[in-house]
């Protein structure tokens, strides 16, 4: 690793416990439905997100280029690149390296499905970023997620190992996908990854409750924090949400 890369990977994962807090609001253009309402005003979003403060934010080219100026050398800066849908109707991507260089990013994000007929396509997405990131010291966080027979995400072990495996062999720096829900098993993948592996927010739980203490599992199982959407501003204290994600990210 050179030490540009290192330098960038060294603010996003800065905190002193090793683990990650991050928020991502980079939840709309691939999903096809409506806004979800904790998105509808960004601006307001972003301003709660960030009196947190997130150890990093996930967002998209455009949204970034508006809202971040204020917020610029506070905390890390990572740009979504992905345009992606799970039933293929978009494999796109949207930002190049050298676009998220001149945003000021950390890192560039990578969205790839796995399993089905498009799976050979979105690692060769995957290792084109790694490759235009290495030319420049930029790192790539990988967020992969298995796919099911009817284009579902699935989060069965299994599948979710053999993502984890394909992102680390393509070139990933970080990787970051969904909790199994098996402690063990989970507990397994992370041991077998050589990469730092962070785990996705996941669809909106019933209760904050439940959220923290399906990250509670995570933690015991060795992932080094979480990329957190929904569970986040779909919350109406935004600000307050985040601050209980910390005390268990980083204080147990």
């Amino acid at each position: 690793m050179g030490l540009g890369k290192q330098i960038r990977l060294s603010r996003i994962f800065a905190n002193p416990s090793g683990n990650l807090c991050s928020v991502a609001i980079d939840h709309y253009i691939g999903y096809q439905a409506g806004i979800p309402a904790g998105l509808l005003n960004l601006r307001n979003t972003l301003a709660a997100v960030m009196a947190g403060p997130p150890d990093a934010v996930t967002m998209h080219k455009g949204t970034a280029a508006a809202l971040w100026g204020p917020y610029a050398g506070k905390v890390p800066l990572i740009v979504q690149s992905s345009f992606v849908r799970t039933d293929d109707t978009a494999i796109e991507q949207f930002v190049t390296v050298e676009e998220a260089l001149r945003l000021g990013a950390d890192a560039i994000a990578v969205v790839i499905f796995v399993r089905g007929d498009s799976e050979v396509k979105y690692l060769r997405i995957l290792s084109d970023t790694v490759e235009a990131g290495a030319r420049h010291e930029l790192p790539v966080i990988c967020h992969v997620y298995p796919r099911g027979a009817n284009n579902e995400i699935v989060y069965n072990p299994e599948d979710i190992a053999w993502g984890v495996r394909c992102a680390a062999e393509v070139g990933a720096d970080v990787v970051k996908t969904p909790w199994c829900g098996d402690l063990a098993a989970h507990t397994q993948i992370v041991d077998r990854c050589p990469l730092p592996l962070v785990a996705a927010g996941g669809p909106q739980t019933d209760t904050l409750e439940d959220a923290l203490a399906m990250f509670r599992d995570l933690l015991q199982a060795g992932v080094r924090g979480g990329v957190i959407g929904r569970n986040i501003w779909g919350h109406e204290d935004v600000t307050g949400t985040l601050r209980a994600f910390r005390r268990v990210i980083h204080d147990e």
